[in-house]
Parts: structure tokens; sequence; C-alpha cells
């Protein structure tokens, strides 16, 4: 054999190599996630409310979240949201967390904003607020001053 055969031999050989990772590749990525939940019994506290799931970003991790019966008297401000929500056993939700409350429990809520427990990630002086009447959420100064709900967290186990 001549080092030109050898050479274009070689080289398809790499090419069909090349193909079967791509085709492995692609079979690999279209096989179906499974995510396990399994059966975990919650009691709910007088006047709690379970919100559902949220889901962590690694299969096997995540938490179920719990509406604590507990809403500001008045607006606030956000540091003392944070603190309000501490004084009543939970914390203010995340804002995948507040999208979950609006979808489930909308109906616990007054139509008006409350404080997300995330800042804004370009403007530390901001932090997120969740509307309860039509949904949206955005971010105001932390000086503001909107309602507060705490939750509390179960890691799925």
């Amino acid at each position: 054999m001549n080092t030109n055969t050898a050479r274009d031999t070689i080289s398809e050989i790499k090419e069909k190599q090349s193909e079967l990772e791509r085709l492995i590749a692609k079979l690999e990525s279209s096989q179906p996630r499974v995510v396990e939940i399994q059966k975990q019994e919650i009691e709910l506290k007088e006047g709690e409310h379970y919100a559902g799931i949220i889901l962590g970003k690694e299969p096997g991790t995540g938490h179920h979240l719990i509406l604590l019966p507990h809403e500001s008297e008045d607006e606030m401000n956000w540091a003392n949201a944070l603190k309000w929500a501490a004084n009543v056993g939970g914390e203010l939700p995340t804002r995948s967390e507040q999208s979950l409350l609006f979808a489930n429990l909308k109906d616990q809520f007054k139509p008006t904003g409350y404080w997300s427990s995330e800042q804004h990630a370009e403007d530390a002086d901001s932090a997120w607020v969740q509307n309860f009447s039509y949904g949206s959420q955005v971010y105001f100064h932390k000086g503001n001053e909107w309602r507060a709900r705490a939750v509390r967290r179960l890691i799925i186990q």
C-alpha cells in the first residue's frame, strides 16, 4: 500500500469516526430526561398554603414551597421586608417562587406589588417586585415601599 492510499484510508476512517461521534451525541441528546420526585408528606401549619415545587437546575434538587399565613400590615422598604419575613419565621420568596405563587395562589395576595428576596443583578440599589394584579415582575429602588409575604421551603427528599 502506498503512502497516499494509507493517508486516504486514515482520512476516511477519521471522517467516519467524526460522523459516528455526531450521531452518538444526537442520540444522547434526544434521550428523555427522567426527573424522579419521591412521595413526601408535608405537614402544613394553620393558615399555610402549599404553592408547589421549584425544581433545581440538577435532577434530584429542588424544594416544595409553602406560603406562610402572615402578610405585612403595611408597605415597607426592602430591608424592612427582609427583616419582617425573618421575624415571622420565613423568607421573602425568590422571583421564580413568586411566579409559582402568582400561578397557583394568586388569590392569597392583594392586587399590588410584593418584594422578592432578589436584588437586581446590575443595580445593587434595586430589588425585584412581583405584581399580583397582572403578573409582571419589575425592579424598584430598595427604598420604595411594597407589601411582603413570607415562605418556607422543604427540600425534596
